[in-house]
Order: structure tokens, then C-alpha cells, then sequence
């Protein structure tokens, strides 16, 4: 092949109209990822990026919207005992599950039903 894959540029989620300011709640405000700017172009579509390392993750405005419940971004965490316990003190909703040989790793669902899994690799 004359090409290669490199790495993934961003992971978007669905989410409804008027979706901008609980995903900044729950993604900035909770998972403390930092929102970036939008360009100019595609603003007028709605929705919202986030950037937490070398990735990024959007949320975009899909109509009609339904929520990823098995399709899924997975999440690398580094301490997720304390994760599960910030999550709890947040109210945030998360359901176990060692069923990954060599990994910790929770499930949860974003403010619009998009499911979401952290891990971590013992």
C-alpha cells in the first residue's frame, strides 16, 4: 500500500440541537477536557469540540438525534479508583465491568445518551 494511518485526529458524538451548553457542562466542567475554537465555517453547524492531549473529541448536531448506546470512544485513564470516586461525588452515573483481562474500566452516558467506557491497563 502506497499509504499509511497514522493516528486518530478527534472522535466525534451525535447530540441534538442546542446541545452546546450541557456538553460543555459535563465535558469541560466534569471531565475537565478544554474546549477549542471551532472554525469559522463550521460554527453555524452547532456543536462543540474538546481537546485533551493530542486528541480531540466533537460533539456534533445531528437531526434527528439517537444516542450511541453500543458504538462508543474509549478513554485510557491513569488512576481510575479515583475517577470512579470523583464520579460518584459528581453524581455521574457509571456502571463497572472487569471483563477486559488486564483492564479496569467503567461505562457511563453522556448528558445526551452517547455511551462512553474509561479504562485503565493494570
Amino acid at each position: 500500500m502506497a499509504f499509511t494511518l497514522k493516528k486518530i485526529d478527534h472522535v466525534q458524538l451525535a447530540a441534538p440541537k442546542e446541545c452546546e451548553e450541557a456538553a460543555r457542562e459535563f465535558f469541560a466542567g466534569i471531565l475537565g477536557l478544554v474546549e477549542v475554537e471551532k472554525p469559522e465555517e463550521l460554527k453555524k453547524r452547532g456543536g462543540v469540540w474538546f481537546e485533551f492531549g493530542t486528541f480531540q473529541l466533537h460533539i456534533g448536531v445531528e437531526e434527528p438525534f439517537l444516542p450511541a448506546k453500543k458504538a462508543h470512544p474509549a478513554f485510557v485513564v491513569e488512576n481510575i479508583e479515583e475517577l470512579k470516586t470523583y464520579l460518584s461525588e459528581k453524581q455521574v452515573a457509571f456502571t463497572s465491568d472487569d471483563n477486559l483481562p488486564g483492564a479496569s474500566r467503567i461505562h457511563l452516558f453522556d448528558p445526551f445518551g452517547n455511551r462512553l467506557e474509561f479504562l485503565e491497563w493494570k
